[in-house]
């Protein structure tokens, strides 16, 4: 497992490099599916000092990518605020592949009734329950962001004008915007 730690608008001290290093490697030794754990820690001008740090840590897990974003006074207490929230991330994600694993029938053996005392809804999965169909028409990202905010909606999904592909704008946590291109091969 490799431990990349980047940084943006500041120049990472080394003490903070190590501090960080060290909170992830013991959380490295408990966690066995990580292949990566991505760091980057940016500093914002803000007017007070309490959110100027932010540190985002990104698992990928078997493929799978697990975030999260913590801000604080200092690159530590983001880094400690952020660390816990990605191990509880990570231990929820692998309950639902355990649970998806548990659930899985063997091909020719059928279901046993649920008793009379369990409650047959919570054996039943989610699904879905409305379907929405929308023409999508070609539109620059900036015409998107606007479509978005008069919608009233947190995502928008529309054909990007310059390359023709779907995209998905949404608003992120501090309120700009995220865009999600395709990369089809």
């Amino acid at each position: 497992m490799e431990i990349i730690i980047g940084s943006k608008n500041m120049d990472l001290p080394g003490r903070a490099k190590n501090y960080i290093e060290n909170k992830l490697g013991k959380l490295s030794r408990r966690l066995d599916d990580i292949s990566e754990i991505r760091v980057d820690v940016s500093r914002e001008k803000t007017r007070s000092d309490q959110d100027r740090f932010i540190v985002r840590i990104v698992l990928d897990c078997q493929s799978t990518l697990i975030h999260t974003e913590e801000r604080g006074e200092t690159i530590q207490s983001a880094t400690d605020k952020a660390v816990p929230l990605i191990e509880r991330q990570f231990e929820r994600w692998k309950g639902k592949l355990e649970d998806r694993s548990k659930n899985a029938l063997p091909t020719g053996i059928a279901m046993a009734e649920p008793e009379e005392n369990e409650n047959p809804a919570s054996l039943e999965r989610k699904s879905i329950v409305k379907v929405k169909r929308f023409a999508i028409k070609p539109m620059p990202v900036e015409e998107a962001a606007d479509q978005m905010e008069i919608l009233k909606h947190d995502f928008f999904l529309f054909t990007n004008a310059e390359t023709s592909k779907v995209n998905l704008l949404y608003r992120r946590k501090e309120g700009n915007y995220g865009l999600i291109e395709p990369d089809i091969d």
